[in-house]
């Protein structure tokens, strides 16, 4: 049976750095001690909280319930003609997940470098970065149904996924523990190199015949630049999603700010960067108390050691209401609150 712990402190496991307390913790390494987990009392009448890496939750406060750490390891590939399907446990960290794909010439994963969490969160949130989302590489994932025990595989339309979404934030939020997943990649390299600053970074750097690997290393540098390293400051990275609007909304948005960053989307739709919305209005690199935005990206909101849950959702409040009043777009929270 793996441990079961009581009154043990978050603050090591989510990458705010915020100071809460669970009710009971257990971590658990493979299905089988899942299994086990899920005959034990606790498990059975206590509210569940899923975590992984932690990098996508902000806690405002104690969670009286168990929390199961997801730490199940292990990669494995199998090769077909032109396709090559890996499965990682749901504890491999996403960035080892990535580099080992590149390190072997498997393609597709590449863009999606030095994300925070782990492989069995990105279904649920349908990670994505730089043009490229995890529905686009998504073969299958294997779940625990937490009320019956079975285990259940999800292919991609059983996901519904969407922009950060999934059906495990919303039909099934709660119901499935995600043990590993599988992903769908390639032998050939077909490259998305037209989002960001990725095509001028090749320029600069006189790439001319980009491979994953070079992709892959751009991308990380672009993020370190960005985003701050939450063994640093505490921060979940993206804090807002970037918002879509319709066609109409776009056409006169620009008519006031002609120079909105966006970028067009299916059904005529436009995505904006929340992050220039957020700059914009004055927010980049605020301090308030003890959170605030990054200096280097306003997207971003950070602990600056020793804010509460409660403050940095107060000040992502400010945020969207000033967003709001400016622009007239609604910024919606990326970041899971607790």
């Amino acid at each position: 049976m793996p441990l079961l712990q009581e009154n043990i402190s978050l603050k090591p496991y989510n990458t705010f750095g915020i100071e809460v307390k669970a009710r009971y913790f257990s971590e658990i390494f493979s299905a089988a001690e899942l299994a086990e987990l899920g005959n034990h009392p606790v498990f059975k009448q206590a509210r569940i909280l899923i975590l992984g890496g932690g990098s996508n939750l902000l806690f405002t406060k104690d969670f009286d319930g168990l929390v199961v750490k997801v730490s199940i390891p292990g990669i494995f590939n199998e090769i077909h003609d032109e396709s090559i399907i890996v499965t990682a446990g749901a504890g491999v960290v996403w960035n080892t997940l990535v580099n080992y794909c590149v390190e072997h010439g498997f393609a597709g994963m590449e863009n999606l470098s030095l994300i925070p969490g782990t492989a069995g969160a990105s279904p649920v949130q349908n990670i994505g970065a730089y043009g490229v989302e995890l529905k686009d590489i998504f073969e299958s994932c294997l779940a625990y149904e937490i009320a019956t025990g079975e285990m259940k595989t999800f292919n991609h339309a059983d996901c519904h996924f969407a922009y950060r979404d999934s059906i495990f934030k919303n039909e099934l939020k709660g119901k499935y523990i995600i043990t590993s997943v599988s992903f769908k990649l390639s032998r050939h390299a077909d490259l998305n190199i037209q989002y960001g600053a990725i095509q001028s970074e090749l320029v600069k750097r006189n790439i001319t015949a980009p491979g994953i690997a070079d992709i892959a290393k751009i991308v990380a540098e672009i993020r370190v630049s960005k985003l701050p390293d939450p063994s640093t400051i505490g921060n979940a990275g993206s804090f807002f999603k970037n918002p879509v609007i319709s066609q109409e909304q776009y056409q006169l948005l620009m008519e006031t700010f002609p120079d909105v960053v966006s970028y067009p989307v299916a059904d005529g739709k436009f995505k904006l960067a929340a992050g220039w919305l957020i700059e914009y209005c004055g927010f980049k690199g605020v301090v308030d108390g003890e959170t605030g935005t990054w200096k280097n990206q306003a997207l971003v909101l950070v602990n600056h050691g020793h804010a509460t849950g409660k403050e940095v959702y107060s000040f992502s409040e400010k945020i969207i209401d000033t967003v709001y009043t400016v622009f007239g777009v609604s910024l919606e929270r990326e970041v899971n609150i607790l």
